[in-house]
């Protein structure tokens, strides 16, 4: 007779292996290295959000000033991707992620020691070259790694790597800025570092030998793909919308009587819904159509910053947070893995370069365009475009859809990967 201390405790054996299996198994080890090193240097990334700080406090420029800086420094990360992209299928993804990170690191010590416009202007440039150079490699040796039938899970676990390490480092950044600004640049240097070294020590080069400059070309081939710059040109649209979170919003609470703090409660919703659920919709998400999951995700942006217009309380904006962070976590399920659907194998690392221009640009553009539309007509003004334009790349990756989903058939036919 079974008593009630032979009753066992807890789930039963196995269940928690059979949630995590279609979640983040079946990956091999290299990848997880890659994933680790991911969250070791965004853990570190401190530097970044308090830039315009250090500059007009701890350096004593000016807002125009400290505005040139950061527009260098944005420059040189659009630069930087091509470059990143070209390497990476030059001389390999591992020396190209390793030269990177090792390389951010000594630029970061550069710019937190330097003093002087013109020195400071440098050393941002240099920063900005090498900052996101190792992004087209990381991205490139996923493919390589990941059959095309698992890489929108892998991608979507290296975006949870990148928000939950941003989490902390928002946290811990915060509170070293107070002891010295100094701290951020050498635990930022480090972590970049550390990224670099752990890949060259643990990870073997991806790319296949018969890949590498198998073919002539280079960026003009990538150009003559016309649904990779359409591709391109609608994420550049999606992002413009998306970086308005991180670079507009607090201007237009301002406006709303709502300061800085209250900016930061409401943002710090973002990562806390990603944190929680991108590991559990990613797996569901990425075995959904890529076009219309995208689509999806869109549109969702749009219509919640569409929701901001109307908001005047930090609960309206946390509560408008929440709804495009949703549409956030549905695109990013699939976005990179599009790329390297779309990517012949010699040539990974440039799709790759070219998508991250995408980002660098609306990254760019989202403060500049933002601020002009906050000015003409306030903040109905910029969420009520904002939401048009997120509906409109909504719309343009309908239109995609045949295309891609013609492509990444050809992605899952073993004949056609091979080659």
């Amino acid at each position: 007779m079974t008593t009630l201390e032979d009753t066992p405790v807890g789930p039963p054996p196995g269940r928690l292996a059979a949630f995590l299996r279609p979640r983040v198994g079946g990956f091999p080890r290299p990848f997880w290295i890659l994933w680790a090193g991911t969250l070791l240097n965004r853990l570190g990334t401190m530097v970044e959000p308090f830039m315009g700080l250090y500059l007009t406090t701890m350096r004593g420029l000016s807002l125009g000033e400290a505005g040139v800086v950061m527009a260098v420094l944005g420059a040189g990360s659009f630069a930087g991707q091509l470059v990143g992209g070209m390497l990476a299928d030059r001389i390999g993804r591992r020396a190209t992620l390793t030269f990177a990170t090792v390389g951010t690191g000594a630029a970061m010590l550069a710019l937190g020691y330097a003093q002087g416009l013109p020195a400071i202007v440098v050393a941002a440039l240099l920063l900005g070259v090498l900052l996101d150079m190792y992004r087209p490699a990381s991205q490139a040796m996923v493919a390589d790694l990941i059959s095309p039938a698992e890489r929108p899970r892998a991608f979507g676990l290296l975006f949870w790597a990148v928000n939950l390490g941003w989490a902390f480092a928002m946290v811990l950044g915060g509170t070293l800025a107070q002891q010295g600004f100094l701290w951020l640049f050498w635990i930022d240097a480090l972590t970049c570092a550390a990224f670099g070294l752990l890949v060259w020590r643990a990870v073997p080069e991806t790319r296949r030998r018969d890949a590498a400059g198998s073919a002539p070309g280079g960026f003009g081939r990538v150009l003559r793909d016309r649904v990779m710059v359409t591709y391109v040109l609608i994420t550049v649209v999606y992002t413009f919308v998306l970086m308005q979170g991180m670079t507009t919003m607090p201007l237009a609470m301002r406006e709303e009587g709502l300061g800085p703090q209250a900016y930061g409660l409401a943002i710090a919703a973002n990562g806390v819904l990603i944190i929680i659920v991108q590991p559990v919709v990613n797996a569901w998400l990425s075995r959904r159509d890529h076009s219309l999951v995208m689509v999806a995700g869109f549109a969702l942006v749009g219509v919640g910053y569409g929701l901001t217009a109307p908001a005047s309380s930090l609960l309206a904006y946390t509560g408008a947070i929440l709804v495009w962070t949703i549409g956030e976590i549905i695109a990013a399920a699939v976005l990179q893995a599009v790329v390297a659907d779309l990517a012949p194998a010699d040539l990974r690392g440039r799709y790759s370069g070219l998508y991250g221009m995408a980002w660098s640009a609306g990254f760019l553009l989202a403060p500049l365009g933002g601020t002009q539309l906050l000015e003409a007509g306030g903040p109905p003004a910029l969420w009520l475009t904002c939401m048009a334009l997120g509906l409109l790349a909504a719309a343009g990756q309908l239109a995609l859809a045949p295309a891609i989903r013609r492509r990444r058939a050809l992605a899952l036919d073993p004949l056609f990967s091979s080659k």
